[in-house]
Parts: structure tokens; C-alpha cells; sequence
């Protein structure tokens, strides 16, 4: 059977993507025009929706933006750009209260304060939080403005396949050339397998991260790095893809994915890492302990388990309060009580797991790609704030920040574009329904592995050429399975996967140190 595309859609504003950037960017480009929200599942189903601790911004004394500032230029190992650190710091204030507005509910203190908490890398109490669901707070209250909005169209189960540019007419050009055009993009609606021709004057990538080319990772299924396979695709620029945030403190759980989540928030109320045998260990790799920033607390767990030979450690909150765990760690207690952890009298077993990506396509200060016409927000970004390591809590305001810039520049674009009618369909000829699933599964077990054993925590120049080398004969299969097959987001997304893992692996292969979330044998250095 082969399937051509039927339909054509015109809007002001394509937005790809339901997560905390792509909901707060709509909302604010849908006084100016049409927005189409287009999200490969349930427009709930975002990584936002997963982030348990909270979000970052300046609110009270002692707390001031240059300590908020020198925080996150530390956790970044100095590669963060200054400008763009300050511009998100010194904006975090009005974007948070913007959330408010909107609804959302951050937990108070008696006094009636925000209650703020600490988080690894943080100097004061500034993150802002609803007990341990703070990302689902904010996601619902989102789609809940979104779905009240006449001039925003959601269409859930429905994957962006690629970006329209020139290429599509037929017409050369040359990456990273300052005169890529985006013209909207081509999405497939995955219950009929129809394949939709949406017409767009500016188009917002906001699909997220990558964490699932990995075999552990904190993210949902759909981070699978789409949006910066499909810039890629378009010749736009990509950076810093070596950067992949490990979470030093999953729950270890091996039958369950994604990973189960346990918030740094939990060390930050004094939580502490310990051994299997009970003995703290954080002591001989950094001063600020359990707190030391998520890298290198990530590679400390690594190293100690390689030395003992255990398959996770243990983070212990026995000595908590009780009222203080069920008050702000509702869900992480009840989700270690049902796998027969009780942490009030258990210590929790934790392993790392892929869980952030710090780099991503290349954005400038008001997260304009190098593709005219193409902005990009959020986790899929590389602003500059994360530099080689993300500080904690610092990604959802992040977000908010570049989305309201971005909004501020797309309403002028939108104004002064039209639209490409001269745009082709999507040419399925020649494809067949693919009748050979374990093709797909099998290769991506096969990334997933490569992936966790030689581009993990700790890499050297041997595992990551072995890691290319195994890469290339995957990419060549893949493609060819893609050409050949009526379009499944399956396939899709393993074409997506292993544009980005070859780009996390060259990007390493390139950075000759170690530095941040990218650590080598082949370059040592210290923890601190």
C-alpha cells in the first residue's frame, strides 16, 4: 500500500512540541495570528510534565541575580556565555510570576512566603517548587490556558517528520548558509498515515531532549531527539551535543522505563549518598558533598560502583522527618513504597541515568536558529546558558525565558513573511508498509548500547571511534529501511535517534578535554 499526502494546512505559527516551551510560546503568539500546536502523543505526554523539582529564579534577600549568575557559571565550568547566563537570570523573576498569572500553584511557607529549596550547585534557597510535581502543575495549568485559546489548534498524534525548506523545491543549499529558509514542515498523522503539508511563517521547535538513545534515561518515551535530527536535516547548526547530562540519582528499578526520577530537591533537604555497606563516600570527591553539582556527582557514583562492583548505591533519607517527606516527597514515597522501599526506614538504591541534554541547535539571544524563519526553545536549544553542565532547575526557566523572547521576535517575523504555496506534497512513491518490526526494535537496542557503553559518564577516544564505527553501519540500514518504508513514527524516530547519536559522538570525538558533563580517560582531571 502506498500513502501520499491529502492535506494542507496555512498558520501564522507552528509550534512542535507540548512542553513548558512550546505551551508558554503559544500562548504568546496567539493574540498576533493562527497557531498550530503539533505533539506526537498526548499533548500532556512533555518532559515538563516529568520534573519533579522545581524551577530556579531570584525572589527574596539574601538571594540576588549576581550569586544566581556566579552559580550557574560555575556549574557550567565557565563555558556558559556570560551574556546569555545574565539575560536569563536577571529576566527569571518576571517569567516565574507570569507563571502565576496563569495559575500555577507553587507551595507557600506558613509565613506565606514562597517556599523555596536548595538543589546541588545552588549558593541560596531559590528554587520554587509544588511538592515533587512541580513540572506537572505547571503542564496542566499550560494546556488548560492553551485549550481555553480560540486561535491555538492542538493536533495530538501527529509526528514532524521534517522541516519544508528550499531543498524541497529542488533547490541546493549548503549547511549552516545564512539563506536556509523554512517554509513549515511535513507531519504525519499517525492513525490514517496521512502526511500533512503544514504551511507556516515561523516555525518553534520545542520537542525536547535525547535522552532515549540511551538504554537508562530519566526522559518519556518521546524524547527521542527530533527536533534536533530535523535541523540537522535542514543543514542548520548544531552545538555542544557532547554535553549529556547524567541524573546522578535515578531510582534503580531495572524492569521499569523511563527511569523513576528522584529530585535533587530530596539531597538538597539533607538527604545523603552512601555506599550499599552505609558509608558516605561524596567526602573524597568534593567539598560540597551529596550538593556538588550533577556531573560531578554523577562520575563519583560511576567511579564507586566500578570499584565495588555493586550495581547501584543508595541515597538515605532516613533520618528525615517524617512530615517533611510527606509534605514535599509524596510521590518519590509512595513510588519506593510500592517497589517495597519504605525510605523513612530503608535507604532508596539509586543508579545515574541519562537524563538532560545541554547542548542542542544552535539559538541566538532571542532563539533564532541559523535557518530563517526557525526558532528553538528549551531542552532541543543550545542557548549558551547550560555551558558543559545544566544547573539544576535552571532548564524549565530556561524555557521561559527564551520562549517569551522568542515570541516577542516571531510576531514581527510573522508579519513580514508569506507563505511558500508553491511547496510540494509529500512524495511517498515506491514505499511499502515495512512487515519486519524486529528491524527497527533490534537497531535500536543496538544504539542504546553503544551509546550507554562507550558515550556514557566516563569516555575515551578508543570507545568513542569503536562507537562511531559501530554507528555507521546502523545509519546506513536505517536510511535505507526509511527510503523504502511508508512512514511510521517508529521508523521515524530511529532515523532521528541516530542522526543524534552520531552528532553526540563526533561532538566528543572533537572536544579534546575534559570538561563538565564530558569527562575522558584521555584527558584527565580533576572532580573539582
Amino acid at each position: 500500500m502506498k500513502i501520499s499526502a491529502i492535506m494542507r494546512k496555512k498558520v501564522d505559527f507552528l509550534v512542535i512540541g507540548t512542553g513548558i516551551a512550546g505551551l508558554s510560546y503559544a500562548l504568546k503568539v496567539a493574540a498576533y495570528g493562527k497557531v498550530c500546536i503539533v505533539t506526537k502523543c498526548e499533548a500532556r505526554e512533555s518532559a515538563t510534565r516529568y520534573a519533579q523539582g522545581g524551577i530556579a529564579a531570584v525572589m527574596y534577600t539574601p538571594d540576588t541575580y549576581a550569586k544566581h549568575i556566579r552559580d550557574t557559571m560555575i556549574a557550567g565550568d565557565e563555558l556558559s556565555n556570560p551574556e546569555i547566563v545574565k539575560i536569563t537570570i536577571t529576566e527569571s523573576t518576571d517569567r516565574v510570576k507570569e507563571l502565576i498569572d496563569w495559575g500555577v500553584a507553587f507551595d507557600k511557607n506558613p509565613a506565606g512566603q514562597y517556599d523555596l529549596a536548595k538543589e546541588g550547585g545552588h549558593s541560596e534557597f531559590r528554587v520554587l517548587h509544588h511538592k515533587d510535581q512541580t513540572g506537572a502543575e505547571i503542564e496542566d495549568i499550560l494546556l488548560l490556558r492553551v485549550k481555553e485559546n480560540k486561535n491555538i489548534e492542538i493536533l495530538e498524534n501527529h509526528f514532524s517528520i521534517d522541516l519544508i525548506t528550499q531543498h524541497h523545491l529542488g533547490e541546493e543549499v549548503e549547511r549552516n548558509s545564512p539563506e536556509i529558509t523554512c517554509f513549515g514542515a511535513y507531519v504525519l498523522n499517525k492513525q490514517n498515515h496521512q502526511i500533512i503539508t503544514i504551511l507556516a511563517k515561523t516555525t518553534m521547535v520545542a520537542t525536547g531532549g535525547t535522552g532515549n538513545v540511551y538504554a537508562t534515561t530519566t526522559n518519556p518515551p518521546v524524547a527521542t531527539g527530533d527536533g534536533i535530527a530535523m535541523v540537522r536535516r535542514a543543514k542548520g547548526e548544531i552545538e555542544n551535543l557532547e554535553f549529556i547530562q547524567f541524573h546522578p540519582t535515578s531510582l534503580y528499578n531495572p524492569a521499569e522505563k523511563p527511569s523513576f526520577l528522584i529530585t535533587e530537591a530530596l539531597r538538597g533537604s539533607g538527604a545523603m549518598l552512601k555506599n550499599m555497606a552505609g558509608k558516605e563516600f561524596m567526602q573524597k570527591y568534593d567539598s560540597r558533598l551529596s550538593l556538588a553539582p550533577r556531573d560531578i556527582v554523577a562520575r563519583a557514583i560511576d567511579n564507586e560502583l566500578k570499584i565495588s562492583g555493586d550495581d547501584f548505591v543508595c541515597l538515605d533519607a532516613r533520618h528525615l522527618d517524617m512530615q517533611v517527606i510527606l509534605g514535599h516527597f509524596p510521590a518519590i514515597y509512595a513510588k519506593c513504597l510500592s517497589i517495597g522501599v519504605d525510605m523513612t526506614r530503608d535507604m532508596i538504591p539509586v543508579v545515574p541515568a541519562a537524563h538532560y541534554t545541554c547542548g542542542g541547535i544552535k539559538v541566538d539571544k532571542f532563539s533564532r536558529t541559523t535557518i530563517k524563519n526557525v526558532y528553538a526553545s528549551g531542552e532541543c536549544a543550545s542557548t549558551g546558558l547550560h555551558g558543559a553542565n545544566r544547573l539544576a532547575s535552571n532548564s524549565l526557566l530556561e524555557s521561559l525565558v527564551f520562549s517569551h523572547r522568542a515570541a516577542l521576535d516571531a510576531v514581527q517575523t510573522a508579519k513580514n513573511s508569506k507563505f511558500m504555496n508553491e511547496v510540494p506534497d509529500w512524495d511517498a512513491k515506491g514505499t511499502v508498509f515495512n512487515e519486519e518490526m524486529i528491524l527497527i526494535t533490534q537497531s535500536l537496542k543496538e544504539l542504546q548500547g553503544i551509546m550507554t557503553n562507550y558515550v556514557g559518564i566516563v569516555r575515551s577516544n578508543l570507545r568513542l571511534k569503536r562507537a562511531q564505527d559501530r554507528l555507521r553501519i546502523l545509519q546506513e540500514e536505517t536510511e535505507d529501511l526509511y527510503e523504502k518504508s511508508v512512514l511510521t513514527e517508529k521508523i521515524c524516530e530511529l532515523r532521528n535517534m541516530v542522526v543524534v547519536a552520531g552528532l553526540i559522538i563526533q561532538m566528543a570525538m572533537d572536544r579534546k578535554e575534559s570538561r563538565g558533563l564530558h569527562h575522558s580517560i584521555d584527558y584527565p582531571k580533576q572532580y573539582k
